[in-house]
């Protein structure tokens, strides 16, 4: 039987669409996003103290750059951050001439290369989305196509398999993936999910390799073993959990985004957290997160 953990409120963020957490080690702050509004925040959980950049358009993932700087997926394509100045400059465009679509979530593999994938902003359009991939020398490929919501992802210790989330599929898949090229192949089922525990959404790995995905409308995160097993869940007190990634000096902290842009007035009023963002520490360590290489 499954391990049950409690998730606690750290942040009352208010997010519309919280995503894409990401822990700075150096700084020992955690980044995330909401999206709809092109923010970035910047949360100390040493001070509680939060700081809120503004891109000024959909930023849907950030990777920090081995230079101090935030690498950003942004509405249509991949942009920079200066965080002294909070000054945006385009890298590269994706899609660039399909305003019906935007980026999504998005990581870092171990050689420093930014991968995040494509969604039509209405969500019933199947299909249309692609997963890409930022080169440190600002390159970028198509590695998927046929997307839907291209949503979390994340590879083992020794970057030979790719775990990865296209949300409707109601799977979570794994790729083989050859490391040095970064080229996937041999797609299978990791996991399938019931509709009734949620849609799968942002994920992570820890460090003995078991999958953490936020289950979106399903008010949790499940901890899948390497065998598929669901061995631990983490409830969380709203139900649209979007993503989680690990931090403290320990990198023992789960930390949990949430969203409460799909909830009517009065689910909003039954589920006042919602949005926010939530902690727990559920016995398991995390790994520190792959920096931008460029």
């Amino acid at each position: 039987m499954a391990t049950v953990v409690e998730a606690d409120l750290v942040l009352d963020a208010q997010a519309e669409l919280g995503e894409g957490p990401v822990w700075d080690a150096t700084a020992s702050c955690l980044y995330f996003v909401d999206i709809l509004r092109g923010h970035v925040h910047r949360f100390d959980p040493g001070t509680s103290a939060l700081r809120t950049y503004h891109v000024h358009q959909f930023v849907s993932a950030v990777a920090i750059a081995e230079r101090g700087d935030l690498v950003l997926a942004v509405r249509n394509g991949f942009a920079r951050m200066d965080l002294a100045t909070e000054d945006v400059r385009a890298i590269a465009g994706v899609e660039s001439d399909r305003p019906d679509r935007r980026m999504n979530d998005g990581k870092c593999d171990a050689l420093g290369r930014f991968w995040a994938g494509t969604m039509a902003p209405d969500e019933r359009v199947r299909g249309a989305g692609s997963l890409y991939r930022l080169d440190p020398d600002g390159r970028v490929h198509t590695m998927l196509g046929g997307v839907s919501i291209s949503n979390g992802l994340d590879w083992t210790g020794d970057g030979r398999a790719m775990y990865y989330v296209d949300s409707p599929t109601q799977t979570i898949d794994v790729f083989d993936v050859d490391p040095a090229s970064g080229a996937i192949a041999n797609r299978r089922v990791f996991v399938r999910i019931p509709v009734e525990q949620g849609t799968p959404d942002g994920l992570t790995l820890d460090a003995d390799g078991h999958v953490w995905v936020a289950l979106w409308h399903g008010g949790a995160v499940h901890r899948y073993a390497p065998d598929g097993t669901l061995d631990t869940i983490v409830r969380v007190p709203t139900m649209c959990p979007t993503s989680c990634a690990f931090g403290g000096s320990d990198l023992r902290d789960l930390y949990i985004t949430t969203a409460s842009i799909t909830l009517s007035a009065r689910r909003r009023a039954e589920q006042p957290m919602a949005g926010g963002l939530f902690r727990c520490r559920p016995g398991a360590q995390g790994r520190l997160p792959n920096r931008f290489a460029g």
